[in-house]
């Protein structure tokens, strides 16, 4: 394996959610080279399930699309050293209005490894508690709940695009849909 170096990272801007900074890298042949880098402090994810077998999915706008997605519920930690089923479970609850005390991991994702190095860890909730939404003050969102076919054929129609989305459901309908 060739080497690289990163001889430098500095920060160009630091924002809520990412931080932005440029990274000077010595490549192999060893020239010196700029590149981006976006630090994030990581997220979960949660596919929850009803009794009845539907998917309670979210639907939110999305200010970076200019548009509603459908998405499952989802939120960056609290902090890096955050565990991330206890962020699976606050978002499950805020954004949902339910709970469960029975998560389970099911996949682990990195969002864009090119330029970033967010991580997702994406859970089950199964047996889940009528509870209350506890939305933040900028967030509008509608639950609804589908099947998995339904939410199957919507990803092949385009109809939801949201990466983790789309890895959570495809994950969930291999191994708990045979």
């Amino acid at each position: 394996m060739e080497e690289f170096k990163r001889l430098n990272r500095e920060l160009i801007h630091k924002g809520k959610i990412i931080d932005y900074y440029q990274d000077t890298v010595q490549v192999p042949n060893g020239n010196v080279v700029k590149w981006d880098f976006i630090g994030h402090k990581g997220a979960a994810a949660v596919v929850p399930v009803r009794e009845d077998g539907k998917l309670l999915m979210v639907r939110q706008y999305r200010n970076a699309l200019d548009r509603y997605t459908l998405e499952i519920p989802a939120g960056g930690l609290n902090g890096v050293e955050e565990p991330t089923k206890t962020a699976a479970a606050r978002e499950l609850e805020e954004e949902t209005g339910y709970r469960s005390e029975a998560l389970e991991l099911l996949i682990t994702i990195r969002t864009t490894v090119a330029f970033c190095n967010e991580k997702i860890d994406i859970y089950v909730a199964k047996n889940l508690i009528p509870s209350q939404q506890h939305l933040d003050e900028d967030e509008f969102i509608n639950v609804e709940a589908y099947d998995i076919e339904e939410l199957s054929q919507m990803i092949f129609e385009t109809k939801i695009e949201d990466s983790k989305t789309i890895a959570a459901l495809m994950a969930y309908k291999d191994k708990y849909c045979k």
